[in-house]
C-alpha cells in the first residue's frame, strides 16, 4: 500500500532555523516476501570519474535491495540530510539517485550485499569491501570520499580510533571524510545534527573545488 512520508527539515540560509515541512511523493512499500527475497542482492553504484563527493554506505538494507535504490527505506535520513546540508537544490527521492551525477555526486557501498542489518556482515567482508573501495577511489578519483559511519570505516580499514570529519590518510588521491550513519536507528544524531555534519563537508568541498 502506498503512503506519503513527511519529513521536517531546518530551513538553512534564510536566517530562520525553525523547522519546515517537506513532502515526499507516495512510495510503494515492498512486501515481506519481496524483502526476504532481497537478501544478498546488490544495488548499482551511482558513480562517475572525478566526482566532487562519492558517498559510501555500509551495505544495502533489505528495503534498498528490494527496490534497487540507495538509502530507500523510509526513516533513513540520508536524502534529507543531503538536501539540508546544501548538496542538492531540492529533496531527492531515492528513485532519483541518478540526478546526483549532474551535481558531481555519487553513492556506493563498502559491501554490496543486501542484509537485514549491517551486523550480518562478516569482518572479512568489510575488509575486502575496504580494499574494493580503495580501488574505486583510485579508478574514479573523487575529490572527497565520504564514509557514512565511524564503525564502518574502522572495520573496513582496520583503524583503532575514528573521529568524524576529515581523516589523516587519503584513499588514492581522495580526501576521506567520515559522516555519521544516517540510518533511522542511529539515535545519537537527529536530522538537524546530521545536516550540520553534511554542511561541514559541503563547506570543505566548496573550499577545495572552487
Amino acid at each position: 500500500m502506498a503512503e506519503e512520508i513527511r519529513l521536517v527539515l531546518p530551513q538553512f540560509g534564510t536566517g530562520d532555523e525553525r523547522p519546515g515541512r517537506i513532502s515526499i511523493m507516495p512510495v510503494q512499500r515492498p512486501t515481506p516476501a519481496q524483502l526476504q527475497a532481497a537478501f544478498g542482492r546488490s544495488v548499482p553504484d551511482v558513480i562517475a570519474p572525478r566526482l566532487k563527493v562519492l558517498f559510501c554506505g555500509i551495505n544495502p538494507g533489505l528495503y534498498s535491495a528490494a527496490v534497487g535504490h540507495h538509502f530507500a527505506r523510509p526513516g533513513n535520513r540520508f536524502w534529507p540530510a543531503l538536501h539540508a546540508g546544501g548538496f542538492t537544490p531540492r529533496l531527492l527521492k531515492p528513485s532519483e539517485e541518478r540526478e546526483l551525477l549532474k551535481l558531481r555526486l555519487g553513492v556506493t557501498n563498502i559491501v554490496n550485499r543486501g542484509t537485514a542489518t549491517a551486523s550480518q556482515l562478516t569482518p572479512d567482508e568489510l575488509r575486502r569491501g575496504g580494499a574494493l573501495l580503495r580501488r574505486k577511489a583510485e579508478r574514479y578519483s573523487p575529490r572527497f570520499l565520504a564514509v557514512l559511519g565511524t564503525g564502518a570505516y574502522k572495520h573496513a580499514f582496520s583503524r583503532r580510533q575514528v573521529q568524524l570529519g576529515r581523516q589523516p590518510e587519503l584513499l588514492g588521491a581522495s580526501v576521506v571524510w567520515v559522516l555519521p550513519n544516517p540510518s533511522g536507528i542511529n539515535a545519537h544524531y537527529q536530522l538537524a545534527d546530521l545536516a550540520k555534519q553534511f554542511r561541514q563537508l559541503r563547506d570543505a568541498v566548496e573550499a577545495e573545488t572552487a
